[in-house]
């Protein structure tokens, strides 16, 4: 078999022939309880490293839904940590924040530590 790309897409998609073997793991079965929970079998939760408490995200894709667990921190982008550091003092210009960089490689590599 071949892979199908479909036109104007960015999605790569894998045919896989009829007779691909899908090991047990990947067709464990599970039931909704009438609270609405799942139980996720345990060698997924043990591969994907998910404890209790873990929290996931739940997505609702086309072909069905989607866990993923949740990022550890929320993304950020450059200004929205901009300047959250204060620093009292005149402003250093760029040949002392180069000095400063130099002198901070310079003593890492004294410790062997890059």
């Amino acid at each position: 078999m071949g892979l199908a790309i479909p036109p104007k897409s960015d999605y790569l998609t894998f045919v896989l022939p009829k007779e691909a073997v899908v090991s047990a793991e990947q067709k464990s079965t599970t039931t909704v309880s009438t609270k609405g929970q799942v139980i996720l079998p345990k060698a997924i939760r043990e591969r994907l490293g998910w404890r209790a408490g873990t929290e996931l995200v739940v997505e609702d894709t086309a072909e069905g839904v989607l866990l993923k667990a949740k990022p550890a921190f929320a993304p950020t982008r450059p200004k929205d940590v901009f300047g959250s550091l204060s620093y009292q003092g005149p402003a250093k210009s760029i040949a002392d924040m180069e000095a400063g960089i130099a002198a901070e490689a310079e003593r890492r590599h004294a410790r062997n530590r890059y």
